[in-house]
């Protein structure tokens, strides 16, 4: 596979990604809304998740858990942070601020990538790159619509911001996944990181450090009452066993600091979505806003791309690259 056609399939999957990670925030807030606690949604997401990824893995890459226990170091950062950690942070930030600053402040990931790259690798960004994430970011406000009054809650801000710090890392640790037939595999990482993400936030709650409150109200969903089973189904399967592999793989064939801006389109998919579940319409202006995040993530993605041997400098530390299958193209993983 050349590296058009490589660049284009990390296109496709980056895309994906954002659609199915989109669908979280109103199953979420439906279950929210019927009583549970942020922790609480995030331990049934990761463990619905993990359980449908572990009968995944052990059907099509049944070596995954040897091969998770080797990359031990990997697994469980990626399992911690990008993982558990975004998405307590996330649905905490959203239960003191509305969903508009929360997204728009996690969102900062994009800027945090550049910069840890630009710090890392001493090669400042292309003019195209910093140039498409201002653009992209001033279009996600736009969409966001935080300027009509948002209510700001300054914990609040701290979960968003944590959140942002946790997104970034997501971008960046993936990058490990390499499509070049060696290594840790993108299924064992998917796998495997949830596990831990799993049992690292049902921890927290047994151990009372967070709230963990289920209740079996029923939700909400697109006006209609249904059981509280079909957002923690579509939570677990949809937005999180889907949704990850997606990611890696997406990740693994662009530049972090692109995979991070096409991570915009998570907001349009997550605005479209509320609008279709949760009866929140589009504005004309919000649609604008859209356009314009489009128009940033092209311009970002008409920047030269760098050697593969700089972000692996710049790249967590791991004992080998992680792996999608197929050839691998030096410019598939190259700076963003």
């Amino acid at each position: 596979m050349n590296a058009r056609s490589t660049f284009r399939l990390g296109i496709a999957f980056a895309v994906g990604s954002a659609l199915t990670f989109g669908m979280s925030g109103p199953f979420a807030k439906a279950l929210m809304a019927a009583g549970w606690t942020p922790n609480a949604a995030v331990t049934a997401r990761l463990v619905g998740g993990a359980l449908v990824m572990a009968v995944f893995a052990t059907l099509v890459h049944r070596g995954w858990v040897r091969e998770a226990v080797q990359h031990g170091k990997t697994v469980f950062v990626y399992g911690v942070i990008p993982i558990a950690g975004a998405q307590l942070c996330y649905y905490n930030a959203v239960s003191h601020l509305s969903v508009g600053v929360a997204l728009l402040l996690e969102y900062l990931a994009p800027v945090l990538v550049v910069g840890w790259l630009w710090a890392t690798t001493r090669r400042r960004p292309g003019i195209r790159t910093l140039a498409g994430a201002a653009l992209a970011l001033t279009g996600t406000v736009v969409v966001l619509d935080v300027l009509s009054g948002p209510q700001i809650d300054m914990i609040g801000v701290a979960w968003a911001l944590g959140a942002a710090i946790c997104a970034a890392c997501y971008f960046v640790l993936s990058d490990r996944v390499a499509a070049d037939g060696s290594g840790l595999n993108s299924v064992t990482l998917a796998a495997g990181g949830l596990v831990v993400g799993a049992a690292a936030v049902a921890a927290l709650g047994v151990a009372g450090v967070l709230p963990l409150t289920f209740t079996a109200n029923h939700t909400v969903v697109a006006g209609h009452p249904t059981s509280f089973l079909v957002p923690v189904v579509v939570l677990g399967v949809v937005s999180t066993a889907i949704a990850y592999p997606l990611g890696i793989s997406g990740v693994a064939r662009l530049r972090p600091s692109y995979a991070s801006l096409m991570g915009l389109g998570e907001v349009l998919c997550a605005v479209v979505a509320a609008w279709v579940l949760l009866g929140e319409a589009i504005t004309p202006v919000q649609a604008m806003g859209g356009a314009v995040v489009l128009l940033g993530l092209a311009l970002a993605g008409r920047e030269d791309r760098e050697p593969a041997d700089v972000v692996a400098r710049a790249s967590w530390p791991d004992a080998g690259p992680v792996t999608v299958g197929g050839p691998r193209s030096e410019e598939a993983v190259g700076l963003r």
